[in-house]
């Protein structure tokens, strides 16, 4: 089982340097950047630099603000730039956002747009890798139709730029199986969605283009409660129910209440939110959903906590230890580190 590590907001490019740095020695595979009130890109860039093992990857990018072939010369480059050690993260947001924050049109449902987004993306690195035979696309929403050599950044020695989605609904997992590498999964997630939602639309999605669920990483994001004594769990308690009401009250992401038999609490949820009653809102998560949307145990506890929830149906686990808010950076880093003192009995899964 492979651990990665969501970095949290640095404070200057030398705080970025050495977060990254530490986390690349603890030994986490993948060090991501989240598009969580900054850019994911550009720290990606001097990760790339300033690291030697671990993969660095977009957690995730929102994919329709930026066309196609943005998308791709940024990832190009920082695949180049990072000796292949870079993972494009794209996912879609909320109408909302993307309207209101984004000033991005919503011209249609967002599964078929991202599907003609990764077909176009993939036509682009084709060309790049082959200025010779450009491999051109046309979509309903997307093309790629011109291109001179000026423009062209040229081969690449490591070609393949592995493609993560995030997914909830049933068909952004099938494409998942069918077009991408990777799955990155919301933390308003279960073991039981997963298994039974999550993993067959994969799996249906990888029959469609000929291959195996094997070969997609399925990435576990779940919140960790944690700690060394049982304030430190009941402190994290809190601040993880808090920060759960905020996403089960999103309605994209109701069918994983739906699976549950939580839909009304969903409901309730949302209504709260219209109403601005944001500090009531963790109230309403029971132990019963705190249990099963996120792992609970002591340092010690957690590796076998973890392989136990996820042995069989996710292949990688990035634990978030809470929302990354920038009064809570400092806690977040040392949660980093007490867990790579602990990182190698999770890895031997």
């Amino acid at each position: 089982m492979k651990v990665e590590a969501t970095i949290t907001a640095p404070s200057s490019i030398d705080d970025l340097i050495a977060h990254g740095r530490e986390l690349d020695a603890l030994g986490y595979d993948t060090i991501l950047v989240p598009e969580a009130g900054h850019d994911p890109f550009l720290p990606a860039v001097i990760l790339a630099e300033h690291t030697r093992r671990a993969t660095i990857g977009t957690g995730i990018a929102v994919a329709f603000p930026r066309s196609p072939f943005v998308t791709a010369q940024l990832a190009w480059d920082l695949q180049r730039f990072s000796g292949g050690r870079f993972q494009l993260g794209l996912g879609t947001q909320v109408r909302g956002h993307n309207e209101r924050r984004y000033s991005t049109p919503w011209p249609s449902p967002p599964g078929p747009r991202l599907r003609e987004y990764i077909l176009c993306l993939q036509a682009i690195f084709k060309t790049f890798q082959n200025s010779e035979q450009p491999t051109y696309f046309q979509g309903k929403h997307y093309q790629f139709s011109l291109i001179t050599p000026f423009f062209n950044p040229g081969p690449n020695e490591h070609p393949h730029v592995p493609i993560y989605l995030a997914a909830v609904n049933e068909y952004n997992c099938r494409l998942v199986g069918e077009l991408a590498d990777g799955v990155r999964l919301h933390p308003l997630n279960t073991a039981s969605y997963i298994a039974e939602v999550v993993r067959p639309a994969i799996a249906a999605g990888a029959a469609k283009s000929g291959r195996d669920i094997a070969d997609i990483n399925i990435v576990a994001n779940p919140f960790a409660i944690t700690g060394r004594t049982e304030e430190d769990l009941e402190a994290a308690k809190k601040l993880i129910r808090q920060h759960l009401s905020y996403y089960a009250a999103t309605r994209a992401y109701f069918r994983v209440l739906d699976h549950h038999g939580w839909g009304e609490t969903g409901e309730q949820l949302y209504q709260m939110s219209t109403q601005g009653r944001w500090s009531e809102m963790g109230g309403m998560i029971s132990d019963e959903m705190l249990d099963k949307l996120a792992i609970v145990g002591t340092w010690d506890e957690l590796p076998a906590r973890v392989r136990e929830r996820y042995d069989g149906i996710a292949t990688t686990v990035n634990l978030v230890f809470g929302p990354p808010y920038q009064e809570l950076q400092a806690r977040q880093r040392q949660m980093f580190r007490d867990f790579g003192a602990v990182l190698a009995q999770l890895k031997r899964a």
